[in-house]
């Protein structure tokens, strides 16, 4: 119970940490994710922020399973 709720939170954290990285990255190029209609900006800016949850949730789960193997 004790390590899926870790795991669970583990996935949460990664994939939050790299959505924000994502979002930090649009805001950085100056893209605007809730702009008004789905404008080319706009799309970046979506998937700048999907891109990076995935990445930080594949992360996650990489770290994860590397500390299981050291111990």
């Amino acid at each position: 119970m004790l390590a899926q709720l870790i795991e669970g939170l583990t996935d949460a954290l990664g994939f939050v940490i790299g959505a924000l990285l994502g979002y930090g990255l649009g805001v950085t190029f100056g893209l605007n994710l809730f702009a008004e209609g789905y404008g080319a900006g706009s799309m970046i800016a979506i998937l700048l922020v999907g891109l990076g949850g995935g990445i930080g949730l594949q992360a996650a789960r990489h770290l994860r399973t590397r500390k299981a193997q050291q111990d």
